[in-house]
């Protein structure tokens, strides 16, 4: 996974600014896996936010190409990346497909919308990488059609040991805008949290299924 760590930090630092991450050591989140965290994140609302969407979108498209050169297609993972696939592909003057978890039960069954044809390169846009189980469905769907997939751009990871073993295992290259580690590192530095929670941020993140709260 790679990473810029001047880049880490300052989208860390907008991310929290617009509660798009949100810290609660102390009041933790139930995830739908039924983990407890003291993080949750919504990346989602990065849209919403003119400045900080702009910003995330040249970040993107710019690393996308330092990393990975300029692709035929972008595609996002639905349905968190759709819309700001859709930003970095519009700023790249690319053309955007986006990736459904599973084929639709009706009408044309596309689990691929739009148009992308086989030989094409593609990088893929997530907005959120846990244990990259669910990006990677959208690679191997890609994949299956002829697709030469060039690489994966995230706005943000959880750094887990399994999302690595992941994406190692299936060969794929992943940069992130940003990740835990420089997360915390720039939620201490502002004040977002204190040293206690930052200690307890940690240890969740090296068990996240284990732990309970303290």
């Amino acid at each position: 996974m790679i990473f810029n760590k001047s880049i880490a930090k300052k989208t860390a630092e907008v991310l929290l600014q617009i509660n798009a991450i949100k810290l609660s050591p102390r009041d933790p989140f139930t995830w739908a896996s039924g983990w407890k965290s003291p993080i949750y994140c919504d990346n989602r609302i990065v849209l919403s936010f003119p400045a900080v969407r702009n910003y995330i979108k040249e970040e993107i498209a710019k690393n996308l190409e330092n990393e990975f050169g300029k692709p035929d297609v972008i595609a996002g993972v639905a349905t968190g990346a759709i819309g700001i696939g859709a930003l970095v592909a519009e700023f790249l003057g690319l053309p955007f497909i986006y990736v459904r978890p599973e084929a639709k039960k009706h009408g044309r069954q596309n689990q691929i919308e739009g148009f992308v044809e086989r030989g094409q390169n593609v990088v893929i846009i997530e907005d959120l990488i846990s244990t990259g189980k669910s990006s990677l469905v959208a690679v191997d769907a890609l994949k299956a059609v002829g697709v030469k997939v060039k690489g994966m751009v995230a706005i943000f990871t959880y750094g887990f040991d399994i999302s690595k073993e992941n994406f190692k295992a299936n060969n794929l290259s992943l940069f992130t805008l940003s990740n835990y580690e420089s997360l915390l590192e720039q939620a201490l530095e502002t004040n977002f949290i204190n040293q206690k929670e930052s200690t307890v941020l940690s240890k969740w993140n090296t068990s996240p299924s284990d732990w309970n709260g303290k």
